[in-house]
């Protein structure tokens, strides 16, 4: 008898019945399916809670719902726009080369926003009372309506992204997140010392969310 026709002699409950995995089914519960148990993969089970990872989402996440909410309100700007605004409002007559280096965007990249933001009336270039190399930004009169859109839209953002999160949890971990960021800042700037590199990032001033 060839082998197909034993398989196919077998009864319906003697066949070999493949594996239902659920959609939502974690990597653990994944590796728990089936007669035969395998192990979970180390690098699928810790990459959806990897620290640099959620860090990364969160903030793709959070520039997207900025611009969704920023379209549905007619603001044509978008989310580092609406940092170098900020930045800006705070700290008027500042430097492009502070911003930049607040933001961590190279100078040439910051230019093309300002120029978009001139265009848009918002933000005036104006030459440095002492220095002639240095341009100065400030905002326009017709800024401030823009930045208390922008500051609405970010509030809205908060409220969902800390939503069923007590006020405690919610100023830990700003807390939490505010000691990473100047753990690595530290080591950064060592590092920069060391191997005289003079590109360490600036802390920002204004940050927009």
């Amino acid at each position: 008898m060839a082998p197909n026709d034993t398989f196919d002699g077998l009864r319906s409950a003697e066949r070999p019945r493949a594996a239902v995995v659920p959609v939502d089914a974690s990597p653990v519960d994944t590796a728990r399916v089936g007669t035969t148990p395998v192990a979970p993969n180390p690098v699928a089970a810790g990459v959806g809670r990897a620290f640099g990872f959620l860090v990364h989402d969160v903030s793709r996440l959070i520039k997207r719902r900025f611009e969704r909410r920023a379209r549905r309100m007619g603001l044509p700007i978008t989310r580092q726009q609406a940092a170098v605004m900020l930045n800006v409002a705070a700290n008027e007559g500042v430097s492009q080369t502070e911003v930049a280096a607040w933001l961590g965007i190279e100078p040439i990249a910051l230019v093309r926003m300002l120029d978009k933001l001139h265009e848009e009336g918002l933000v005036e270039r104006r030459a440095h009372p002492t220095d002639r190399r240095v341009r100065t930004l400030w905002l326009t009169t017709s800024a401030g309506l823009v930045v208390e859109r922008i500051l609405a839209i970010n509030e809205a953002i908060r409220l969902e992204a800390f939503a069923a999160l007590s006020p405690e949890t919610r100023d830990a971990l700003i807390d939490v997140l505010a000691q990473i960021k100047d753990n690595l800042a530290l080591q950064e700037a060592v590092a920069c010392e060391r191997s005289g590199d003079d590109s360490r990032e600036a802390p920002a001033s204004a940050p927009s969310n």
